[in-house]
């Protein structure tokens, strides 16, 4: 997302409003003028907070280190 062109449509009524749980930079401060607009709700990274999501996340991080102490390929490698 690019965070100014989303603070520019929002100033000019392009867009009506944002629910945002990720930023460009992060932390973002908290006087940041994106999110102080009252047509803008800022979350700190719950969009995955569910026990689904939270296990699978601890089952793949379990599966990657399990797999590079092998010397094997991690299964979800990063940046490889």
């Amino acid at each position: 997302m690019d965070q100014e062109a989303l603070y520019r449509a929002l100033v000019a009524g392009r867009k009506r409003g944002a629910g945002l749980d990720v930023f460009e930079r992060e932390p973002v401060p908290p006087d940041h003028p994106l999110v102080r607009r009252t047509n803008v709700v800022a979350l700190p990274h719950i969009g995955s907070a569910t026990a689904a999501t939270r296990t699978a996340m601890a089952r793949l991080a379990a599966e990657n280190l399990a797999a590079a102490l092998e010397g094997k390929r991690p299964p979800a490698l990063v940046g490889g």
